[in-house]
């Protein structure tokens, strides 16, 4: 097992750093609530000093994610220092190491073309497979990568020697049918199938759409995968629709809506095919509109984790945009074990 330790509270970086010992070798993962982002120095800095482990990657979330925890709205730190050997950090000042075949990568939601960056460095690890999570912060973001980063990307790659097993999980139900856009502009849907897309859209959910959200299936999916983006606003007068992601003319979309139910047994489904993989230690990246926000109560999303893992290492955080494959998610978690 993987060393880890999670804490809330004023002194919750010194107690994560006295449970985790001395291992003084290996890779270190920590995450910490935004309510500590002004001390993300002293966070890193506490952490090699007490530990010993020189490499640290990780961010700030609005909130962090441990074995069977959630902490929001609270000082709070989660960390794990993986017994490994097969990994390099990066970052824009130190490139992504060639040969590697997997990353755990962090990101900043202000760098541009995000879905675009995300793709181009699947490209470059021998799987084509990143998991990962775009920070989250009601202040500023800040990321880990050996020293505190603002902007850009940074994270881990890791060798073909270290085994993993991952899976993300979707939380939404789509409604039916799959509509092809036939004129847009940019992030604007002006018609699908020849129609005004907003009556299309009122068709299929109802004449006022609340808590819609707009599904890109993805290409060559043959499990039905897609991207969801928010709906960004409706102009009735001229029948338009604008979603979170720019379109072209040709693609498909669906209509989706947030359902907990579909979320929980879709985050079974997903433990249930990782059951025959033993694993030392486990990140989750989970949007920050899951949590309590979808399963009802504090803790309930990483409950259905660890009543499938048991007492496994978990340690990862809220995001604002999920990283699975090549592709930049949301409304997703995330789930990689190490083995």
């Amino acid at each position: 097992m993987f060393a880890y330790a999670h804490a809330r509270g004023p002194r919750a970086v010194e107690t994560v750093a006295a449970q985790l010992g001395r291992p003084g070798r290996g890779l270190g993962f920590v995450y910490f609530t935004d309510t500590m982002v002004l001390e993300s120095e002293s966070i890193l800095g506490t952490l090699r000093e007490r530990t010993g482990v020189r490499d640290w990657v990780g961010s700030v979330g609005v909130g962090v994610i441990a074995t069977n925890a959630e902490y929001l709205e609270e000082p709070a730190v989660a960390a794990m220092v993986a017994d490994l050997d097969a990994y390099a950090v990066f970052s824009g000042r130190s490139p992504m190491k060639p040969g590697q075949s997997f990353a755990v990568v962090h990101a900043d939601p202000q760098a541009p073309d995000l879905p675009g960056l995300v793709t181009d460095l699947s490209q470059r690890v021998a799987s084509g497979y990143l998991v990962g999570g775009i920070s989250s912060s009601r202040s500023r973001t800040v990321q880990i990568a050996n020293e505190v980063l603002r902007g850009g990307v940074s994270g881990a790659t890791f060798g073909p020697e270290v085994a993993i097993a991952t899976r993300h999980t979707q939380a939404c139900t789509p409604y039916p049918g799959r509509f092809r856009i036939t004129e847009c502009v940019d992030n604007i849907i002006v018609s699908l199938d020849g129609r005004p897309a907003l009556e299309v859209l009122r068709e299929g959910v109802g004449a006022k759409p609340v808590h819609v959200l707009v599904g890109l299936p993805v290409p060559g999916s043959d499990t039905g995968d897609y991207t969801a983006r928010n709906l960004l606003g409706v102009d009735p007068e001229d029948g338009l629709i604008a979603i979170g992601e720019e379109v072209e003319a040709g693609m498909e979309i669906l209509f989706l809506r947030r359902d907990a139910a579909a979320a929980r047994a879709d985050l079974e489904r997903i433990l249930q095919e990782l059951q025959p993989h033993r694993a030392r230690g486990a990140l989750y990246y989970s949007c920050v509109a899951r949590g309590e926000n979808l399963f009802g109560a504090r803790g309930a999303e990483l409950g259905v984790v660890s009543r499938a893992l048991g007492d496994v290492p978990l340690v990862g955080f809220f995001c604002n945009g999920e990283i699975s494959h090549d592709r930049l998610y949301g409304y997703t978690g995330v789930l990689t074990l190490f083995s």
